[in-house]
């Protein structure tokens, strides 16, 4: 009752499914109507069949499916009907309708209803109606109508979108890569590395982050595709550019990450060297400063500020190329920390 009551209350996750299922139970039934009522069909099971899953989760995705499941189903009657001419035995005839059908239906070009192609045909020759050229066309006329009932539904009826899903990617990830650049901020400032082994995980959790981000990305764009409703507020257009900001900004990070490790581990060896305390005190302050920034960077049309990140980036540059007391091992320590920082800031400003 709760998940219910979240479904009449708040536009997301819940409310998608509940008017999916009322969309493929007006089409499956719409379609039985239609093939049982007016058209007369014997038995036309794979009329409701087809237009529930043509309610896919995407406008997009539905059209697609209709041309894959017609051609499926059209190949499936065909080779029930060459079956049924030439072997004379029905269950022989079953067994090499299923093997072929199997395997016709993995061309990419079906895609997920390449099953279509074995079960037609099987279902053809099992009911002993792959003799009956009259029967087989009503299958296969059936499932288009089926098909496009679902079609028409999903794409007429509250064509779903997932604009909803960007924002809570954006502000999941943006929180993450915060969360991650604070931890590697504190790090960066004690004089004995901490637990690597933490920020390391931390930063696989951010990467997952950053792969259900692409992929919302990716959903929300296909959703707008041919959509009726696309240009409205919920289909996400002004959210999709923070968040893509937020994606581009994981490579420069990883890489950050890389470098305090590199330098961390090799602080006694050439030639990277863990830097002197005051340089990675300016480094830390410009790393708690990117955290705070990459968080404005979630909001569609916060401004943010890097001046002090400009700053602090030149005084670390400047004392790359002045401060040869230092010894070249630190510095070369300093510039690998200091280049992925350097890009994370360019990033965040041409966003």
């Amino acid at each position: 009752m709760g998940w219910l009551a979240r479904a009449v209350r708040v536009p997301g996750r819940e409310r998608r499914i509940v008017v999916q299922a009322a969309k493929a139970t007006l089409a499956a039934t719409g379609a039985w109507l239609l093939a049982t009522l007016v058209l007369k069909l014997p038995q036309p099971f794979l009329a409701p069949y087809a237009a529930i899953f043509l309610v896919e989760a995407t406008v997009y995705r539905s059209l697609r499916g209709w041309i894959q499941q017609v051609g499926s189903v059209a190949t499936g009657v065909l080779l029930a009907a060459v079956a049924g001419q030439l072997i004379p035995s029905q269950a022989v005839a079953l067994a090499v309708v299923v093997f072929v059908g199997l395997l016709a239906g993995n061309w990419r070009r079906f895609g997920d209803s390449g099953v279509w192609v074995g079960v037609t045909g099987m279902l053809l020759v099992s009911y002993g109606t792959a003799r009956d050229p009259v029967l087989m066309g009503d299958r296969l006329l059936e499932t288009a109508l089926g098909a496009a009932i679902g079609v028409a539904v999903n794409t007429l009826i509250f064509p779903p979108l997932y604009g909803e899903r960007l924002a809570t990617a954006a502000d999941r990830l943006a929180t993450a890569l915060a969360d991650l650049l604070e931890s590697l901020s504190d790090l960066v400032r004690r004089d004995e590395p901490g637990n690597l082994d933490g920020l390391l995980s931390q930063a696989q959790d951010t990467r997952s982050q950053v792969v259900a981000a692409e992929e919302a990305v990716g959903l929300t764009r296909e959703g707008r595709k041919l959509n009726l409703r696309r240009g409205r507020p919920k289909d996400g257009t002004h959210h999709e550019r923070p968040l893509r900001t937020l994606i581009a900004l994981w490579p420069s990070v990883a890489q950050l990450i890389a470098a305090v490790r590199t330098t961390a581990v090799r602080r006694e060896q050439h030639p990277f060297e863990y830097p002197w305390p005051d340089a990675r005190n300016s480094l830390a302050d410009l790393v708690h400063l990117l955290a705070g920034a990459v968080q404005a960077v979630a909001v569609a049309g916060e401004p943010v500020d890097l001046e002090e990140c400009r700053a602090l980036l030149e005084k670390l540059e400047e004392r790359l190329v002045t401060a040869e007391e230092d010894g070249v091992p630190a510095r070369l320590g300093l510039g690998t920390m200091t280049f992925p920082a350097r890009l994370l800031v360019e990033k965040i400003e041409n966003r």
